[in-house]
């Protein structure tokens, strides 16, 4: 059962020809990811797409959100690529976070969201402190909604404040950042194979279920004894 990742590099550079810090911890976690047999199939950088503000699946004429939102949903993995700005995740990020809202409202006849059942992870760059609240801030939005984290799910790198060092300037990847990202990989990995394997039943078939197995389980009601007439 073949296992897919897709990527969003939520930079606030359009491309030029250049690859961002964003890309190069991305490319870090792809190489993890191949480890584990799982192809990073695409990276979308969105800030080349006009996606418009708002919190449908669809803001109207000119909107890409709709086609990169196809294809992000049709992975089993989200590598969620973005920087620190101002020690908080950017505003790209933000924006791609306040379009997933709409997934609230589009869940299925049990309940689950589109993006349930799939695993989203997290690459953060910056020359600041703020990886621990970026990756807070993109995690529970992630949670809310319908993605699931697995343990150990963020991997980044912050050099020094307003340092003028990027990660994709280093020489090497430092070790502890190749280190995280195998961990992120494995566990990302695996998790997306289990759920793959047995998607979450939803909140109406496990609360049928749970109904079912009481039934099956209760005490049969005491029999009353018939007196002689």
């Amino acid at each position: 059962m073949p296992i897919t990742a897709i990527a969003i590099n939520c930079t606030l550079k359009s491309s030029s020809g250049e690859d961002s810090s964003t890309d190069r911890m991305i490319g870090v976690l792809a190489d993890a990811f191949k480890q584990h047999d799982v192809e990073l199939a695409e990276v979308l950088r969105i800030v080349d797409h006009d996606v418009k503000p708002g919190v449908t699946s669809d803001e109207g004429k000119g909107d890409a959100w709709p086609a990169l939102r196809k294809k992000i949903l049709a992975h089993d993995i989200l590598i969620f690529g973005g920087p620190v700005w101002m020690g908080q995740i950017g505003s790209v990020a933000k924006r791609v976070l306040e379009r997933m809202d709409a997934f609230l409202g589009e869940t299925d006849n049990v309940g689950r969201m589109p993006s349930y059942g799939k695993v989203a992870v997290a690459a953060i760059v910056g020359n600041e402190d703020g990886a621990h609240f970026s990756t807070a801030q993109l995690f529970q939005s992630l949670n809310d909604t319908g993605w699931t984290i697995p343990a150990a799910a963020a991997c980044y790198w912050v050099g020094e404040a307003m340092g003028s060092t990027d990660f994709k300037e280093l020489d090497a990847v430092p070790d502890k950042v190749s280190q995280t990202a195998a961990m992120v990989a494995g566990n990302a990995a695996h998790l997306a194979k289990l759920l793959k394997a047995e998607p979450y039943p939803g909140q109406h078939a496990s609360l049928a279920a749970r109904r079912a197995a009481k039934v099956a389980t209760a005490s049969p009601p005491p029999q009353r004894a018939c007196s002689a007439g």
